[in-house]
């Protein structure tokens, strides 16, 4: 017996900081976007247990397993298709996918919200992303309006067709950032501005504006994701760039395909947005 579940990554383009003392209320507000490629997990009878990993290490998948009582032998695959601790969300989808592919396999008898709020407390207690875990029950563009885990906060979001850009230079330290009381005062107040102003008006081209006005403003850039987002902004046929929050990486949008491969930039990956309805 087998079962695979995917979980699309997520990148945030702005947000704001809602801590709670109630892990499945703390949590973000803010606005990005759901990449066609994420993390697949895969579970199978094992005669030993097993885990296969392509990248990274075993910590989110540990912290899971913390959730479940569970007695008896099993392999866990993981392909993570996207680069880990770069703004991608891939910690957030390892936990749900994990954690939606475990409640099935073993019949555990949670719901889908369920699943997510033990995903969004493993990703909590690790120090990971405070709105990923939510913002991938979504498709396409994603707006988080209430903070907190699936059940709790609340999203809404609407489909694109639109090709990503994006190009890694590294990893950061989330844990450091949102842990830090200067930083969590200047992403929160200035994420809150654009909260506001964009779910008066979703649309792309104002995410795009306030995503690369917030990097602007919280100063998070370092030179080289600075000179990348400058360089596609400055491009006619690209409709915007900014910097995945919170990752060292730029990302950048374009109705064509093309106009972003003319580019000619070393070491860019090319997406599409994630859509549920063609992978429900």
């Amino acid at each position: 017996m087998s079962i695979s579940i995917f979980t699309p990554g997520h990148i945030t383009g702005f947000f704001n900081i809602e801590n709670h003392s109630n892990p499945l209320k703390n949590g973000s507000c803010g606005a990005g976007f759901l990449l066609d490629k994420g993390v697949k997990t895969t579970i199978e009878d094992s005669s030993d247990f097993k885990i296969n990993i392509n990248q990274g290490d075993e910590t989110v998948i540990n912290e899971v397993l913390k959730h479940f009582n569970i007695d008896c032998n099993f392999s866990i695959t993981q392909d993570i298709q996207l680069p880990i601790g770069a703004g991608f969300g891939t910690s957030a989808a390892s936990a749900l996918s994990l954690t939606i592919a475990l409640n099935e396999f073993f019949d555990c008898g949670y719901d889908l919200v369920k699943c997510g709020q033990i995903a969004h407390c493993v990703e909590i207690a690790l120090g990971g992303g405070l709105g990923d875990v939510i913002a991938q029950f979504g498709s396409g563009m994603v707006y988080r309006l209430k903070a907190g885990a699936p059940g709790i906060g609340e999203i809404a979001y609407f489909d694109e067709d639109v090709f990503v850009a994006t190009k890694c230079f590294g990893t950061l330290n989330t844990a450091s950032i949102i842990k830090d009381n200067n930083y969590k005062k200047i992403i929160s107040d200035n994420g809150l501005i654009y909260k506001e102003k964009f779910i008066k008006n979703p649309n792309v081209e104002d995410f795009l504006e306030y995503s690369r006005d917030f990097s602007n403003r919280t100063n998070l850039m370092t030179d080289e994701v600075k000179s990348l987002v400058d360089y596609f902004n400055s491009s006619p046929d690209i409709m915007g760039s900014s910097m995945a929050m919170l990752g060292n990486t730029v990302f950048a949008f374009a109705y064509d395909e093309s106009s972003l491969k003319n580019l000619n930039i070393e070491g860019i990956d090319i997406h599409r947005l994630y859509k549920r309805d063609n992978h429900d």
